[in-house]
């Protein structure tokens, strides 16, 4: 699933391609009977239609596209979604799902092969993603903001990160990177961290996050750019999908375990 770095690089891949681009025309597959929300296809159709770009932002895993007049465009795009700019709409095969055609002549193309994706037109933003918690990444994420959120829960602490409740964005790949960088096994009680170990959680959590951005994302199986291009940071990861491999720190095998029903990599020997 595209998590924060991905979305990220597809944001700042898609935002100076779109920036002051109306959508002249917009199609929504009938096979994709599930991704627009709030309302029907032909009437989402409509609605945008004619709207210009004029911002494109995110929050957490979601991609925001601020249109005049006020309404904004909420993508999100689960396990296997990708939306990409292309100059022809014709070469994305059967998992083509939506097109919008820009006045510029250029296609955004959304491709989803488990057709899990989602997408709303809103007033109001805090609709779709009011609920999420703060960014990672933000000026206002501080060690003391990541503790605060840790100490009220029982859960352990790699559940507690992919609670998009709790933070926003973090999902199954960074939160085994982030827990190995920073040296805690991933069933610890969130709220048994001590303040050291917080504050060394929290810049793992910033230093992982920002590796996979300067690696365009991870491309394991289905992600890729905006321009369609795979990612790199999977040839980067410590743990992750690593399950039998040696750790490069101590040479112990890593293992795979279950928490919270994701599977979950750690090394039993760098982790405490």
């Amino acid at each position: 699933m595209p998590e924060l770095p991905e979305v990220e690089t597809i944001r700042l891949d898609l935002r100076p391609l779109v920036l002051g681009r109306a959508i002249e025309e917009a199609w929504v597959s009938p096979n994709a009977p599930k991704l627009v929300q709030l309302l029907p296809p032909a009437e989402f159709c409509r609605v945008i239609a004619g709207r210009r770009i004029e911002d494109v932002t995110r929050r957490g895993k979601y991609l925001l596209f601020h249109l005049n007049g006020g309404l904004r465009w909420v993508v999100h795009l689960r396990m296997t979604g990708s939306l990409q700019h292309h100059r022809s709409a014709s070469a994305q095969g059967a998992h083509l799902r939506a097109t919008f055609r820009l006045d510029d002549g250029a296609w955004l193309c959304y491709v989803d092969t488990r057709k899990l994706g989602m997408m709303w037109l809103v007033d109001d933003e805090s609709v779709v993603v009011g609920k999420l918690g703060p960014e990672p990444l933000g000026e206002g994420f501080g060690p003391q903001e990541l503790r605060r959120l840790l100490q009220r829960r029982s859960a352990p602490v790699k559940a507690a990160l992919l609670d998009q409740g709790a933070i926003a964005g973090i999902g199954n790949i960074y939160a085994d990177e982030a827990l190995f960088a920073a040296k805690i096994r991933p069933k610890r009680a969130a709220r048994s961290l001590t303040k050291a170990e917080t504050e060394r959680l929290h810049g793992a959590i910033r230093q992982v996050l920002l590796e996979a951005m300067g690696n365009r994302g991870s491309s394991f199986r289905d992600y890729v750019d905006g321009a369609g291009r795979e990612g790199g940071h999977q040839l980067h990861v410590r743990v992750f999908r690593r399950t039998g491999q040696p750790c490069y720190e101590c040479g112990t095998p890593v293992r795979r375990i279950k928490v919270g029903g994701r599977s979950t990599h750690f090394c039993p020997t760098c982790q405490k």
